[in-house]
């Protein structure tokens, strides 16, 4: 740190663990009052792990100075004899996350109905404004492929479905069909987060709402950011006025899933007539991953959790596609 000049020189280094997995390890980083996070993989974390922390960096560094709230960019290294690991270094984010207050929104948004609809839309607008970004101009030229996305979405995924079949998914035959047989009436090729939903932000204190962050982002890529959208509202539920326990937030009086879609098309300036497409990607897309983590669920009482809800969300892909009005 005090080789890059980054401040603080001088003042006793302070650490505190955020949090861990087997993915990355997150640390409050503390130099007098200067504050960062370190996000570095774990030390038997696989060698591309290393890379995927660079794509990271290369991301975050890219946003600033955009509209996109995101954590700022303070340094990265790639000396592996300093902590054994390629890591970097961002700005602390003074806020709070949904998955800190699973089920129980923190004051005053527990308490006020309408403070809590702006947290959906500040959630749609994050990745509204984050397809605006010039890519292209801040250097993600090479960060993905967005010619022939779709297709190599089903390519890829049934494939790696094919390596992990456990058992068969009721419906997938008929979503992949359909996803191979129709494609986006527009494309048009944008920065996306890859696994945007409530988990993956980060909100500032007290109301109105206002998104702080987006984070995580291991699976960032230059792709279509509609399928961000469809990630984020593909669990939404049809009533927001009901208790809803099927998921780690508490929706009751957000807005509705087309009010929520509205804002992102008026921010993005993106049209959405062909939601229901993403909507089937989506869902089938997410129904393979979370296969992948039953089929390896073990004595893990959290995977095997997804045992039921692969299917359901396959059945669901596939009713879409046999239902919608959507043609491309």
């Amino acid at each position: 740190m005090d080789e890059s000049g980054l401040p603080g020189k001088g003042e006793p280094l302070r650490t505190r663990l955020l949090s861990g997995g087997t993915q990355n390890e997150i640390y409050e980083i503390t130099r007098g009052e200067h504050r960062c996070v370190l996000r570095i993989p774990p030390e038997h974390a696989p060698p591309d792990r290393d890379s995927g922390i660079l794509r990271e960096w290369r991301i975050i560094e890219a946003l600033d100075g955009t509209e996109v709230p995101h954590t700022s960019a303070v340094g990265v290294c790639t000396d592996k004899s300093v902590l054994g690991r390629t890591f970097y270094l961002m700005g602390f984010v003074d806020g709070w996350s949904p998955m800190d207050h699973r089920r129980v929104w923190p004051a005053p948004f527990d308490a006020d109905p309408a403070a809590r609809a702006g947290l959906a839309y500040q959630l749609a607008e994050g990745i509204a404004l984050l397809s605006k970004v010039d890519w292209r101009g801040r250097g993600l030229h090479d960060l993905g492929r967005p010619d022939g996305f779709h297709e190599r979405q089903v390519t890829r995924w049934t494939g790696f479905f094919d390596r992990i079949k456990g058992r068969e998914l009721d419906g997938m035959d008929t979503a992949t069909r359909w996803l191979r047989e129709h494609r986006p009436l527009d494309y048009i090729p944008g920065l996306m987060h890859g696994d945007y939903q409530f988990a993956n932000v980060m909100y500032r204190d007290g109301a109105p709402a206002r998104l702080a962050a987006i984070v995580d982002w291991e699976m960032g890529t230059v792709g279509d950011p509609k399928l961000d959208l469809a990630w984020m509202v593909q669990g939404w539920p049809e009533d927001t006025s009901a208790p809803d326990e099927s998921g780690y937030v508490d929706m009751r009086d957000m807005p509705s899933r087309d009010q929520v879609v509205a804002h992102y098309a008026e921010v993005s300036g993106r049209q959405v007539d062909d939601l229901d497409y993403y909507l089937v990607l989506a869902k089938w897309k997410l129904a393979i991953v979370l296969e992948q983590g039953f089929q390896r669920a073990g004595d893990d009482v959290k995977l095997q959790s997804f045992g039921p809800i692969v299917p359901e969300l396959m059945r669901s892909a596939a009713e879409l596609a046999e239902t919608t009005g959507y043609t491309s």
